[in-house]
């Protein structure tokens, strides 16, 4: 038996936990023992609900991830915080030191990995170390004999940091070797980067510097979701393709209504993700554009909406919903996706995947740059269409309802569309999957001359 943590970049989506789910179920069949760390609410329970310990790493930024600021103060004192912080102004310290007040200018168009991290806050060195040191206790504290990270950086370095063997499960489009998320166009000079930030933390550890921050996304054993024509990557050593990884919970059916839709016209599955990141603060990558656009069109059409956000609340201001719409926060995707006749949603790499695996075609709203790159590459394929969202004078998204309309009809209406997701969805299926990946990662990790 081996024991593995699983990491994924901490924002509160299920994209990568949709990816990570089946590849720890596989390892878990073989008799593995996994952990996730996945600090955000939305994946906190759907690790949960599949059955495994989602561990949080040990730092005030994290304990406030989960703890309304009101009400910070109490549990502090009575619970594992206090023993582990000794008093509330070692707590504040830590806390103050580690927040990033440096930000790149957030933008929608997000050209590679490196400039996301400029956006998130990782040009600032204090904010990444803290990050870095609550990763290495946490691996200390949890032993894995292997760390398999889904575009987690801090969580790579500190498996790099504490000498531990690292597989990454990325895309193609964070591979070093490729032009980025915006792979479509020239990239302009002078974007911003955290790279000079990284490399003074990781040569503080004894690490060697990086050339690329891509790099961190490489590691002793790498896995690439998709294949050859979906993500390309150059010939690396080490790079495996495995196809689609999607998570479904054998448990978890679809509910008896579904059964009772009218199937004279046609279902349409509009799928959100995470409709906004702030209560009160509009950010590049919400969501709730995709909400108000199926809405104002599709109510007004012949068709059955099946409403989803994954877990997320819907907002106040959408309610009521037209008469056609039926919403449930969390259904389970790939049996949803085979029943339906279209999917509409924001490009997420694990939507796309969906759709091409369940053969259902899409019309796309991608609501930043990688998502676009997802969007692009499925109406490349001939497997759906995609609508750019523009910002008004406003500063706000929108997109041409007219557009939007007309690309519904025409995927539904023509059968091309049908037709090639169903070829994808058998290409895809060669590629093994999940079952491919728990067998790359076996073969690694007994191949490790330190295991």
């Amino acid at each position: 038996m081996r024991k593995f943590l699983f990491t994924t970049l901490p924002s509160n989506d299920l994209g990568l936990l949709t990816r990570s789910l089946p590849i720890a179920n596989e390892l878990r069949k073989l008799g593995h023992k996994i952990a996730f760390s996945s600090p955000a609410k939305a994946p906190d329970k759907l690790i949960n609900s599949a059955g495994f310990e989602n561990l949080t790493p040990r730092h005030p930024l994290y304990q406030l991830e989960n703890l309304p600021v009101r009400s910070m103060i109490i549990p502090f004192k009575f619970n594992k915080h206090k023993k582990e912080y000794g008093n509330i102004f070692s707590f504040l310290f830590k806390l103050i030191r580690g927040i990033p007040i440096k930000f790149a200018p957030s933008t929608a168009e997000i050209w590679n990995t490196d400039h996301a991290a400029a956006i998130a806050g990782m040009l600032n060195k204090n904010f990444v170390r803290a990050n870095c040191e609550a990763y290495e206790k946490l691996i200390v504290d949890y032993n894995p004999d292997c760390i398999v990270d889904f575009w987690n950086p801090f969580a790579c370095i500190a498996a790099r940091i504490l000498k531990k063997p690292l597989i990454t499960v990325i895309q193609a489009d964070g591979h070093p070797g490729n032009n980025g998320l915006i792979w479509w166009k020239d990239h302009p000079e002078n974007l911003p980067t955290a790279l000079p930030t990284i490399n003074k933390v990781i040569t503080y550890y004894g690490l060697k510097p990086l050339t690329k921050f891509e790099e961190l996304n490489i590691g002793d054993l790498t896995l690439v979701v998709g294949t050859p024509e979906t993500d390309a990557i150059p010939d690396t050593e080490n790079c495996h393709h495995i196809g689609a990884l999607l998570w479904e919970n054998p448990d978890v059916k679809l509910p008896e209504w579904i059964e009772n839709i009218d199937r004279n016209k046609p279902v349409i599955w509009v799928y959100s993700g995470n409709p906004r990141y702030r209560r009160k603060k509009e950010t590049v990558f919400d969501s709730d554009i995709i909400l108000y656009a199926s809405i104002k069109v599709l109510a007004k059409e012949d068709v059955t909406v099946i409403l989803t956000t994954g877990h997320h609340e819907l907002p106040e201001e959408l309610l009521p919903l037209p008469d056609n719409f039926h919403f449930s926060k969390y259904l389970p995707g790939l049996r949803l996706a085979a029943t339906c006749d279209l999917m509409i949603h924001h490009g997420g790499y694990g939507s796309c995947q969906t759709g091409l695996y369940t053969g259902t075609p899409s019309v796309i709203i991608p609501t930043f740059s990688e998502r676009e790159s997802n969007a692009r590459r499925i109406a490349a394929l001939g497997a759906g269409e995609y609508v750019l969202p523009k910002t008004n004078s406003n500063n706000k998204k929108e997109i041409d309802l007219s557009e939007f309309r007309d690309k519904v009809k025409k995927v539904l209406s023509t059968p091309t569309y049908f037709e090639n997701a169903k070829i994808y969805s058998e290409k895809l299926k060669t590629y093994g999957g999940p079952e491919k990946a728990a067998e790359f990662i076996e073969k690694f990790v007994n191949a490790d001359p330190t295991h």
